[in-house]
């Protein structure tokens, strides 16, 4: 009998290495609203939308995130200078994966909000032109959730500071898909009420 080739992987790397200095303390331990939970715990269900290989970047609020996460990604993938900003947790994200893998899809982990439907769809794509970098549509920007192939990687690991994708995925003319909910992030105290009550309604609907 023949072996059938098994494909390799495509991981997911969910950042969540920031320290939430314009909400004031953790995001990652906000409740969702039907108590099921942590915004971390959204975030890596949302991230196996797109794949079985989730893999957490932290900084500030590890460990205590990780105790309180019910969903438990495939991997904690530390991100020794976060301070410095979000290239360096990207960064990080990419060095923990291994030689096989033809690129990784890049999440956010405060976009509770993300339609799965449309995360799936990212990842069939992906998976159909594994060497095409596919990005999330901001208005005609691209940004994540994102896929990032694998020719894109020393591009990424040459970014400094506070500095995501966005502006590679542009100049590396990048297919710009859209994605309902990348508009709502939780970066105050007030965004995270107002994203709450959706969730909430979202929620009673679904019951």
């Amino acid at each position: 009998m023949s072996s059938v080739p098994i494909k390799p992987s495509i991981p997911v790397i969910v950042l969540a290495a920031g320290a939430s200095s314009r909400f004031g303390r953790s995001k990652m331990l906000l409740t969702m609203p039907d108590g099921q939970g942590t915004l971390l715990d959204r975030a890596i269900e949302l991230a196996r939308q797109l794949s079985s290989d989730v893999r957490v970047v932290h900084g500030a609020g590890y460990p205590l995130m990780r105790f309180r996460c019910r969903q438990q990604p495939g991997g904690w993938v530390r991100s020794p200078h976060w301070q410095a900003g979000l290239a360096a947790s990207l960064q990080a994200g990419l060095l923990s994966v291994g030689p096989q893998a033809k690129g990784v899809f890049v999440l956010l982990a405060d976009q509770p909000l993300l339609n799965e439907s449309a995360l799936g769809a990212l990842g069939h794509a992906a998976r159909a032109l594994p060497d095409v970098p596919i990005a999330a549509d901001y208005d005609g920007r691209p940004g994540v959730p994102a896929y990032l192939p694998r020719w894109l990687w020393p591009d990424v690991m040459a970014l400094e500071g506070d500095r995501g994708a966005g502006q590679l995925l542009a100049a590396a003319g990048a297919t710009n898909v859209e994605m309902p909910g990348v508009h709502e992030d939780v970066d105050t105290v007030d965004d995270w009420r107002l994203i709450r009550f959706r969730l909430s309604r979202t929620a009673q609907t679904a019951r």
